[in-house]
């Protein structure tokens, strides 16, 4: 049986995500920047300081990408469960749909295709929308 506490670097993305999503983090961001900025005459504006920049962004990106990547992969994964399941519980809906993200490029873009058409017949003609303006 799954360990149902999520894994440890599940658990250290999403506390990332949340504090590099805050303000406060945007704020202290900024702040370095003017402090790097601020410092280049102290510092000639030499190599080794532009270095500085360039290596702390470089690997803060870096290191974001992965972290990124796995949150919004959790979220995807979560909203198609969910996604799925008032698929499954409405008596209307195409359960054919259920796992349309595990589908071919192609065979999405057939399922896109036929929802095209049927929002084409769905949608009132200009003479149909005269007479319902008529109508009220």
């Amino acid at each position: 049986m799954p360990d149902s506490k999520p894994a440890i670097f599940d658990r250290f993305a999403r506390w990332i995500e949340r504090q590099v999503g805050s303000p406060f983090s945007f704020a202290v961001a900024i702040a370095a920047v003017v402090i790097w900025a601020v410092t280049g005459p102290l510092f000639g504006w030499s190599d080794t300081w532009q270095l500085v920049i360039n290596t702390g962004t470089t690997i803060v990106t870096f290191l974001m990408v992965f972290l990124i990547q796995s949150t919004q992969s959790r979220d995807t994964r979560a909203l198609h469960l969910k996604l799925d399941e008032l698929i499954r519980v409405n008596e209307q809906a195409r359960n054919s749909l259920l796992n349309l993200e595990d589908l071919s490029e192609a065979e999405i873009e057939q399922v896109k295709k036929t929802f095209d058409r049927i929002v084409r017949r769905e949608q009132p003609k200009p003479d149909q929308e005269k007479t319902a303006e008529l109508a009220h």
